[in-house]
């Protein structure tokens, strides 16, 4: 048996600004302190396609998005292919953000590999009960799975643009969507979380956007890390989810359309990275607590 491969890893980094300082020597000061850097904010990307070709592509798309919004400090970028190389998980402690993208595999199967993916969600919620998992597509079908929530087949499929409607909690989470009261994502997805799990809070309608009541897990049906570049890769996937006619050109266009409409992805990344470096509010934070909610997953 082969050891699993190492994982890949890129790093993004941005140069604040000089501030010009106000004369003297207190001026100087204050401006070497306000440029000391911050550390990057490390980042474990599980992508959990099954010999997928197109894999460099969608680790490219998440290159490119999140290097588009990264914040100061910069941002580094480890990841990781469950599916493809058995055993191959990060350690949450060299993380502060664990992504759990997306899949071509039905999230409700019980591959060996996909088993192995839910073990690792509840080791992580076990033993370091504070650290921020962020759930894409697949990941947040499967978090709903393993805490308790199901997944249906979805009425009907969803591919290219779509708005996503807030809820309350969601307006006051998302602070640049609130005046409008939803923002828009790609979609590529024929299933759908038909019931949240235990104490996951809805911040968009629909089960589209989660957080778990203590604040640490969060999860989107659509997908922030996806440009039309990515989604028009996964187009061809409309002749089986809507039976499409291959010929019929303004069918296809009108897909076209929606995967080139403009989208809040950029917006939704800038809050994620946020949110990755907020402290957890966890209801009680005593260590008996703690465990003791881990010990019911």
């Amino acid at each position: 048996m082969r050891p699993p491969a190492s994982p890949t890893t890129c790093t993004y980094e941005t140069v604040p600004r000089a501030r010009s300082a106000p004369g003297g020597p207190e001026g100087k000061e204050e401006q070497q302190q306000n440029s000391k850097p911050e550390s990057p904010l490390r980042i474990a990307i599980l992508l959990n396609s099954y010999k997928s070709r197109l894999l460099p592509a969608i680790r490219a798309s998440y290159e490119r998005t999140i290097g588009a919004v990264t914040p100061p400090g910069g941002t580094q970028l480890t990841f990781y292919e469950p599916a493809n190389n058995r055993g191959q998980f990060p350690d949450p402690a060299r993380f502060d953000l664990i992504v759990l993208g997306g899949s071509n595999v039905d999230p409700r199967k019980s591959h060996s590999w996909i088993l192995e993916v839910h073990d690792f969600l509840r080791r992580v919620r076990r033993d370091d009960p504070r650290k921020k998992i962020l759930g894409i597509c697949w990941g947040h079908q499967t978090i709903a799975r393993v805490f308790g929530g199901s997944i249906v087949d979805a009425k009907q499929p969803e591919l290219g643009v779509a708005t996503v409607s807030l809820t309350e909690k969601g307006r006051q989470f998302f602070p640049e969507a609130a005046a409008e009261g939803s923002f828009r994502l790609q979609q590529h997805h024929r299933r759908e979380v038909a019931t949240a799990a235990p104490g996951f809070e809805l911040l968009a309608r629909g089960n589209q956007c989660l957080l778990s009541a203590d604040g640490t897990i969060l999860t989107f049906q659509g997908h922030p890390e996806k440009d039309a570049e990515t989604a028009r890769l996964r187009i061809h996937d409309a002749l089986r989810w809507f039976g499409t006619d291959a010929l019929d050109e303004k069918a296809w266009a009108r897909f076209e359309q929606l995967i080139h409409m403009e989208h809040d992805g950029s917006m939704v990344w800038r809050r994620i990275l946020e949110w990755a470096r907020e402290s957890p509010s966890l209801e009680d934070d005593s260590e008996e607590a703690i465990m003791d909610k881990a010990s019911r997953i």
